[in-house]
């Protein structure tokens, strides 16, 4: 009788497992085809025309990790500016400092997850001796990190914020 169990239950479990194999190859195609994110990797001379561009807009530039959670804290702000200034010559960049490894298990799916609009490359140079005090003489490579600017009016935050911290600063390049 025991046996009997045992084969019944053994057949049972291997009728369920191509279902669940079909759901995902299923998913997998879905995300691929429509959903699938493509990330921009830049070293620093690959990002740094993005940080110093002269264009006539306010430029917010944040540098951040997925793995930060002060980071990921303010990260809705920098939506919010993003959303609600859009319109008014401001552009938000974030710039991701995740492990290239963990693109795929990681930052993709933390995007997709909290469906950032605002435009985001990843960040991927390990002469940091060069490119940290390249970005800011002042920073210490802490993040999370933040630069506004426009044309030659700059300035560097290492720092977390607050949407009102935020949006004070931005408006401050507005004018």
């Amino acid at each position: 009788m025991k046996r009997l169990v045992i084969v019944f239950l053994l057949i049972l479990s291997c009728k369920e497992t191509p279902k669940a194999v079909e759901v995902t190859e299923q998913l997998s195609k879905v995300h691929h085809q429509g959903e699938a994110i493509v990330l921009d990797i830049y070293d620093y001379d690959g990002l740094e025309p993005l940080i110093n561009k002269d264009d006539g807009k306010v430029h917010v530039v944040n540098f951040w990790a997925t793995w930060c959670a002060p980071c990921v804290k303010e990260l809705p702000y920098f939506e919010k500016i993003n959303s609600d200034y859009k319109n008014k010559n401001v552009e938000v960049l974030l710039v991701s400092l995740d492990f290239p490894r963990q693109y795929d298990s990681k930052l993709k799916p933390f995007l997709k997850k909290k469906n950032i609009q605002s435009k985001v490359v990843c960040f991927d140079d390990v002469d940091q001796n060069r490119w940290i005090p390249a970005i800011d003489t002042t920073w210490s490579g802490a993040l999370p990190a933040t630069i506004i600017y426009k044309g030659n009016k700059r300035q560097f935050y290492e720092k977390s914020f607050n949407y009102e911290e935020l949006e004070t600063e931005v408006k401050l390049f507005l004018n």
